[in-house]
């Protein structure tokens, strides 16, 4: 029986290496996974010599430079590994694969770098900490988890379904409010032209008749002036205020008020919570499927909100959770999820199923969070064009006033 020489790293996280005699190679891949952990490198015996000499006469050199990478950059690259490994492959397999494979200078320079960590005998995890503007530690504990169980394709199937509901989550949004923001730029736009360049020219035939001009006449005059002559004592007192609002948010307090007022604003407000709501419930839920402790669970999903108001809400709740609170009363406590939610969390506690249910969860909040995009989506436009109609009405307003008090002068008697 043919022998096959592996290299497989331990639950513990210790590489181990040896001999084995099985039927095929297959056949030795099963064996590591039941026995050794998470196989790395399985040949041959009578090539894995040769490999070994290589690898030692081999240069260490620098891992290629890589600092960022694109959401669907990093989800190709997890989709790829995750099917190699799939396919039965060793992660050493997968990796120069991978190298051969990604043409892209990005993806090519990271499989090149994390293949150079593992032939130096480095985890994968251990290598993904290199690049920590592209892996967030929470990818990083996942794969993590998935080497100690030795179910790493696994989990990074997992991750390539994460990734794409975060995408998919994150793209609904955007898309349902670029509609409204165009129309409300191109609305703006509209107004300061006309004011700027149409009304002077219907305004100076009222003022060459020296006649007094009626109220409204006046007022949209006024406006004309300060949009032309004024502008910029406009533009610096908008920069003054954003240099303020910046420096405000700039420290702990007022990022944490400014934040807490985003939540409070109507509409809104009810997207940014329903999405924390529906990316909370599938993130924390993923991690608690795969492994990792409720604690460490909460400790990594703090900063996926992006909001120090509910961050500080969250680190309350693991501070409770570590004190031997439950979970749904930790949560309850901050009220700052509805009662659906808290309610939903408290029964998957009691049925030991409260990563499927924080799943179910973050199914319903996907639902409820495009229920608001979709109303948000569909009232702004008409609300623009009301406001619009507001102007140009109040425009044709002041015009017509100033014709009818001319036409009023003209007639005889002044009547």
């Amino acid at each position: 029986m043919p022998q096959f020489h592996f290299l497989a790293r331990a639950a513990n996280g210790e590489m181990v290496e040896g001999l084995l005699e099985c039927a095929d190679r297959s056949a030795a891949i099963r064996e590591v996974e039941k026995t050794k952990g998470f196989p790395i490198r399985i040949k041959p015996a009578a090539e894995a010599g040769g490999a070994t000499q290589a690898k030692t006469a081999a240069p260490a050199g620098s891992a290629p430079l890589v600092t960022t990478l694109s959401h669907d950059q990093q989800h190709l690259f997890t989709e790829q590994l995750a099917l190699l490994l799939g396919a039965g492959m060793t992660l050493d397999e997968a990796l120069q694969i991978l190298v051969r494979r990604m043409k892209h200078p990005k993806l090519h320079g990271l499989s090149k770098g994390l293949h150079q960590a593992l032939v130096e005998g480095r985890s994968l995890s251990q290598a993904l900490k290199d690049y920590p503007k592209i892996f967030e530690p929470l990818y990083v504990n996942m794969v993590a988890a998935g080497e100690a169980s030795g179910t790493l394709g696994e989990i990074l199937k997992r991750l390539v379904t994460y990734l794409a509901d975060v995408k998919n989550l994150r793209d609904r949004v955007q898309q349902a409010l670029v509609y409204p923001a165009v129309l409300v730029v191109v609305g703006i736009v509209m107004v300061i032209f006309f004011m700027t360049f149409m009304v002077p020219k219907l305004m100076k035939f009222f003022t060459d008749t020296n006649q007094e001009l009626p109220m409204p006449t006046q007022i949209l005059m006024g406006v004309h002036e300060a949009i032309v002559h004024w502008w910029w004592a406009a533009a610096l007192v908008a920069m003054g205020l954003l240099m303020l609002m910046r420096s405000w948010t700039a420290t702990p307090s007022g990022r944490k008020q400014w934040d807490a007022f985003q939540l409070r604003i109507p509409g809104y407000g009810s997207v940014l919570s329903h999405r924390y709501y529906a990316q909370f419930g599938r993130t924390l839920g993923t991690l608690i499927l795969n492994g990792v402790t409720l604690v460490r669970a909460l400790e990594l999903i703090q900063d996926i909100a992006g909001n120090a108001y509910i961050l500080e809400r969250m680190k309350q709740v693991q501070r409770a959770v570590v004190d031997g609170v439950a979970l749904s009363n930790a949560i309850a406590q901050q009220k700052l999820f509805p009662e659906l939610f808290v309610d939903m969390l408290a029964v998957g506690e009691q049925s030991g199923r409260l990563g499927e249910t924080l799943n179910n969860v973050a199914d319903v909040y996907d639902r409820e969070l495009d229920k608001q995009v979709k109303l948000i989506s569909t009232l702004i436009p008409p609300l623009v064009m009301v406001g619009i109609a507001v102007v140009v009405g109040f425009v044709v307003f002041g015009i017509l006033s100033a014709v009818f008090s001319m036409t009023k002068g003209l007639r005889p008697g002044g009547v």
